[in-house]
């Protein structure tokens, strides 16, 4: 009965440290899957409630062309595609590219029933390319200058009737901010709030449980949306 006991013992502790490590990993700083790819990196210059202040350097992306609709998993899963082909060695080098994270689809929302949002899709292209990335006639890759961001950590999916929700979720959250103040600033397109989502999911894995929520600006004088 004792040498049960302590079998059973042994067993539960170790299905305990299987759940803490398995609990660490899903929700530290780092994504799981940043442990496997590149992502993309940042330093927190601020953390608030529910969001934080984030700067990121100068990268290289590639770019989808604007897609017009009213659906954010559509245009995503469009733009998807587009980036998947590119990776694959659908570029002027013939050169396959390795994944990175997250995707980040930036969108342009229209209010209204009649009216279309726009997004576009953005890859982020490992460090070793960024001296000479393959060019391509159908994506733009573009450098993109130093920019900051509010953050707002997402648990679960990301779908067309919340991801709305999670943009004004992080603009509440940050409402009388300077921060607020900044991207205010940087909305004049025309377009509205625009907003960014990332998703760290793998290309064709549209149910993935590590999301965020970004508005970008330059600086606390200037800002500006656009990866």
């Amino acid at each position: 009965m004792a040498v049960t006991l302590t079998k059973l013992k042994i067993s539960l502790l170790l299905l305990l440290s299987l759940f803490l490590a398995s609990w660490a990993s899903s929700s530290g700083k780092v994504p799981p899957i940043c442990h496997r790819i590149d992502c993309i990196p940042y330093d927190v210059i601020h953390v608030g409630d529910g969001y934080e202040i984030r700067h990121y350097n100068s990268n290289v992306w590639v770019s989808t062309p604007f897609i017009k609709g009213t659906s954010f998993v559509e245009a995503t899963r469009t733009g998807l595609g587009w980036i998947f082909d590119y990776v694959q060695g659908k570029n002027d080098y013939k050169q396959k590219i390795e994944m990175t994270a997250p995707i980040i689809t930036e969108v342009a929302p229209c209010y209204g029933g009649l009216c279309v949002s726009t997004f576009h899709a953005n890859f982020y292209m490992p460090k070793k390319n960024h001296a000479n990335p393959p060019p391509t006639s159908d994506l733009f890759v573009v450098r993109s200058k130093p920019v900051y961001a509010a953050a707002r950590k997402v648990s679960g999916y990301v779908r067309d009737f919340n991801v709305g929700e999670e943009a004004a979720a992080l603009k509440a959250s940050i409402a009388g901010t300077e921060w607020l103040y900044a991207i205010e600033k940087s909305n004049r397109s025309g377009y509205g709030s625009v907003y960014c989502v990332a998703q760290y999911n793998n290309p064709f894995e549209y149910e993935s449980e590590v999301n965020e929520v970004y508005f970008l600006f330059d600086d606390l004088e200037n800002g500006s949306h656009s990866i």
